[in-house]
């Protein structure tokens, strides 16, 4: 009886040890990384919504519309009043072609670990 208390308990505090350094791994792998700016990816507040769109042209960007409902894809083609974005999230065979008015904001990732 003493000997199956004493493995279950060498087993319990394996599973523990081993839990903890997976759980400690990414952790470090991040803390040993350094965030970097995107090369080529800014805003600039002091063109329209459709300019600043044409500089994401090949991006992914999250189009949120004034309605509440975002769609992220990547932008295609910018015009003077449509966006069109391809390979949608979930939907990678559909597109969407957005009024940009209709638009409220847009994001996009301007910043990823360097290692």
């Amino acid at each position: 009886m003493k000997k199956a208390k004493m493995q279950s308990s060498v087993g319990i505090l394996l599973a523990i040890v081993c839990s903890l350094v997976f759980l400690m791994l990414p952790a470090e792998a991040v803390a040993g990384a350094k965030v970097v700016a995107i090369e080529g990816m800014s805003y600039n507040v002091g063109f329209s919504l459709g300019d600043n769109l044409k500089s994401l042209v090949g991006k992914k960007v999250y189009v949120t519309l004034d309605s509440g409902k975002t769609l992220s894809g990547l932008v295609k083609e910018v015009g003077n009043h449509l966006i069109h974005l391809e390979k949608l999230d979930g939907q990678d065979f559909f597109d969407a072609l957005i009024r940009i008015e209709e638009i409220g904001a847009i994001e996009a990732k301007f910043r990823d670990f360097q290692h």
